[in-house]
């Protein structure tokens, strides 16, 4: 099989579209996990474990280059109009502030770009797809998906690779990233050396970061006040985005058990009867299990403040809506309105969503916990930015 035809069957795969049915991803026996906390390309605050790596792609420094030249480089499209950091701008935290991006050819999609900090401690990969736990499955998809085109490079195999093996720069940096292949300029090169970089997308240098170390002036009193509410049992946030990711769905080398993270926020009931709007149900597209309606991956909160809007369609602008839709246990979508519905009623909604009480100081101070987690140096570090001139 050729490597492009290989790389759209993983990316079939981690679509749901192959006969792969359990929680882990294609691939798992084969794919060892390991860790090195002394490794200096991941440069890992002191407090954070070391992130899952697979044994078939270590890093290394020619690796992450050669990925960080690929994620920017908008002749990976077929049509090359974009690329990866089309809809992962560093600083929105490598999400894009749109409410559902455009594909390379115009086509809308369904989904809120998410944004990439710390996706190396993901457990699960996109918003809602319980079979994708590998960055090199994910990044596939893009690539390769039809349904809906995001690079749409399906069809246009042969003249994407062109592009890179005709390039004496980016043949030099494939011959320092592999120098042992034989088929150098090749779609699982590319995949490896995109999910490199990706993986060293680190951010744990926020002000929050800091407070919580001993730098009792890193934030407000406010936000202090804001992190006590956040984590206590009243507003009851730290179990969907609790650890040092801010999400339940996180794993690293030393996890043993890898929870199901997927929770119903409450956001739509548009039937009465539980129903999330078409083509946007959660991972009931996977499992076609009525408890599984609009079940959708707890998002890290690390850099929240810039990658609104927000939840899983790009439906809440701002995040003092997000926290009155938690206060008020869901969502209430007008009458006359898409999708209109009481999502509060929503029989799938997770019993964590109960609605709470906040004062007008008590929501200011949330927020101002939640800016608090924003970590200016990852946002603009240069070694994540675009090489371009």
């Amino acid at each position: 099989m050729s490597s492009s035809r290989n790389l759209l069957a993983i990316s079939l795969v981690g679509l749901g579209l192959c006969a792969c049915g359990g929680e882990g991803g294609p691939g798992q026996d084969e794919t060892d996990t390991s860790g090195d906390e002394g490794d200096p390309l991941l440069e890992l605050p002191e407090d954070f474990p070391a992130p899952a790596i697979p044994e078939s792609n270590q890093l290394t420094a020619a690796k992450i280059e050669l990925g960080r030249h690929l994620f920017y480089a908008e002749e990976l499209s077929a049509n090359q109009t974009m690329s990866c950091g089309s809809c992962h701008l560093q600083e929105l935290g490598f999400s894009d502030g749109e409410v559902t991006p455009i594909g390379s050819t115009g086509e809308a999609l369904t989904r809120n770009s998410m944004g990439l900090t710390n996706a190396a401690y993901a457990s699960k990969l996109t918003w809602a797809n319980p079979n994708l736990d590998q960055l090199e499955q994910q990044i596939a998809i893009p690539m390769f998906g039809e349904f809906p085109v995001e690079l749409g490079i399906t069809g246009h195999e042969d003249e994407v690779l062109a592009r890179f093996a005709e390039d004496p720069t980016y043949v030099a940096m494939f011959e320092a990233a592999f120098p042992d292949a034989s088929e150098l300029v090749s779609f699982d090169h590319i995949i490896d050396a995109l999910a490199c970089f990706v993986r060293v997308l680190i951010s744990g240098d926020s002000p929050y970061d800091r407070y919580r170390r001993g730098d009792q002036a890193a934030i407000s009193e406010s936000a202090a006040r804001g992190a006590a509410l956040f984590f206590s049992e009243t507003l009851e946030c730290h179990h969907c985005h609790g650890g040092f990711n801010f999400s339940l769905a996180t794993r690293h080398a030393n996890t043993t058990f890898t929870q199901n993270a997927f929770q119903n926020t409450g956001l739509y009931d548009i039937d009465g009867a539980g129903s999330y709007p078409p083509d946007n149900r959660g991972i009931y597209e996977f499992t076609f299990a009525d408890t599984d309606m609009g079940r959708f991956r707890p998002p890290s909160l690390r850099n929240i403040a810039v990658t609104g809007p927000y939840m899983h369609d790009g439906s809440v602008a701002t995040l003092g809506e997000v926290l009155d839709i938690y206060a008020a246990g869901g969502r209430v979508v007008a009458e006359g309105e898409p999708w209109a519905g009481d999502g509060r009623a929503n029989p799938y909604k997770s019993g964590l969503v109960a609605g709470f009480e906040l004062s007008d100081q008590d929501r200011e101070d949330v927020l101002a916990f939640l800016t608090s987690l924003t970590d200016d140096s990852f946002l603009t570090d240069p070694r994540f930015a675009d090489p371009s001139p």
